[in-house]
């Protein structure tokens, strides 16, 4: 049975590297130290999303019904998976956003003008 591999040290949490490769065809096998990709250091919850989110072609829609979420939840999903690529999401545009979603949450406003102050 083949594992997943796994981007952090049970134990103190730090980045893990893959130092060995094996073919599964010729057994061949070369040894050294080999970068994951940025998306091995992810959350399984993260790449659960992401996986949803590209099934679903980015409609925010289908991702709120398919997760049973709420339009704030996915943006705030989005923005920690983008962050934990490595990618600043703007500070001012974060709080920005997270203004509106409490806003939209609290039934202060619409769907419609959060997304109008969205843009």
């Amino acid at each position: 049975m083949i594992k997943s591999v796994i981007g952090a040290c049970p134990i103190c949490e730090s980045d893990l590297i893959v130092t060995k490769l094996k073919c599964t065809n010729c057994n061949t096998e070369i040894s050294g130290a080999f970068q994951l990709s940025k998306f091995n250091y992810l959350s399984k919850e993260h790449l659960y999303f992401i996986e949803v989110f590209i099934k679903n072609r980015g409609n925010i829609k289908q991702v709120e019904k398919e997760l049973g979420i709420s339009y704030p939840t996915v943006k705030r999903n989005m923005d920690d998976v983008i962050e934990s690529l490595g990618y600043k999401v703007s500070d001012d545009e974060k709080i920005k956003k997270d203004e509106i979603f409490k806003k939209l949450e609290a039934g202060e406003i619409t769907a419609l003008e959060a997304a109008k102050l969205m843009k």
